[in-house]
């Protein structure tokens, strides 16, 4: 049987192939894709979403909805540096050799009646203890569900949360992950919540990396529009990527969390305690977990099952046979 999942989203380009991954997996039925302000603005990342479904046109099409338009207490931080303006890697600015537009202008299609948060609670009504949530950017949507109805968002299968880092640094600030980060009030109470959640922090998906090279390759073979896609949406941060890491690539972080609600023995979890640093300073954001070694009823009860170690190759050959099945 196919999982039911919903994707919570900022597209970004690796949201933008974590979403393409989700859509050529028959082993996932995206249920809807919610959008939220993080990498780029809640109206941009529903345009990019809207751009990548357009592009793939799955039948039947997710549905689409609009999340929270900011933080919860913080102000919006963006990552356009990384992303391109658009947030996929400036498309709209690329020409065709007549000097027409490559991407159409992205568009606002109508409202959806729910907001994301009114949309999760309603599929949860629908399919109780049957849809897994794959969380890909900021916990702002996830958090005001369960101030709306926790009861109902407890009847979520698992919830799967790109974010953190456990035991590496952090690649927005020395202490903390982006998606954390952006809103880590958010994140502390998601992660008390009680909720079955898989955490896919830096530790793991720092691991998965498509090199320059083996991006031109995948995309050449891959079918159109979507090989034009792959190339033109990450040259910019692979371009970032070699000027502050010396590594023409990019990682897939994003991707690596659908990976996991299509295969979880990609990775190995641990189930550990951790919290989130709310308080402004230069660790907010930031994922502690505690490790000492000392007893364990010495320690929190474990809250969240974290991955920290990764079957990359095996990933990789996944991620590279659902964006290319003639490979």
């Amino acid at each position: 049987m196919q999982k039911r999942v919903i994707i919570d989203t900022d597209p970004g380009i690796d949201d933008a192939l974590a979403i393409l991954l989700a859509l050529l997996s028959p082993e996932l039925k995206v249920e809807a894709i919610i959008t939220v302000n993080g990498n780029v603005s809640l109206v941009q990342a529903t345009k990019n979403a809207t751009l990548v479904l357009d592009l793939l046109d799955p039948k039947p099409r997710p549905i689409l909805a609009r999340g929270a338009v900011q933080p919860l207490k913080k102000r919006a931080f963006r990552a356009q540096s990384v992303h391109g303006s658009n947030g996929l890697g400036d498309l709209d600015r690329l020409k065709n050799p007549d000097g027409s537009r490559r991407y159409p202008h992205a568009q606002l299609l109508p409202h959806h009646p729910l907001d994301g948060t009114e949309l999760l609670l309603d599929l949860l009504k629908r399919y109780p203890d049957e849809l897994s949530l794959i969380a890909l950017g900021p916990l702002t949507n996830l958090a005001k569900a369960l101030v709306a109805d926790e009861k109902r968002v407890k009847r979520l299968r698992e919830v799967i949360i790109m974010g953190g880092a456990i035991r590496v640094p952090g690649n927005i600030t020395p202490a903390a992950e982006f998606n954390i980060f952006v809103d880590p009030h958010a994140a502390h109470r998601v992660f008390k919540s009680g909720l079955p959640i898989t955490l896919v922090p830096l530790d793991v998906t720092e691991k998965v990396c498509l090199e320059s090279k083996q991006i031109g390759n995948l995309a050449q073979a891959m079918e159109e529009p979507l090989g034009m896609f792959l190339s033109d949406s990450t040259s910019k941060t692979v371009e970032c990527m070699e000027r502050i890491r010396g590594m023409a690539g990019i990682y897939l972080h994003d991707p690596l969390a659908v990976g996991i609600a299509i295969h979880p023995s990609l990775v190995k979890t641990t189930p550990l305690h951790v919290d989130v640093e709310t308080r402004r300073g230069i660790t907010q954001g930031m994922t502690l977990a505690d490790l000492r070694s000392i007893r364990d009823d010495l320690k929190q009860s474990p809250n969240i099952h974290v991955a920290l170690e990764v079957a990359a190759e095996q990933f990789l050959s996944l991620f590279k046979a659902r964006l290319c099945p003639r490979s």
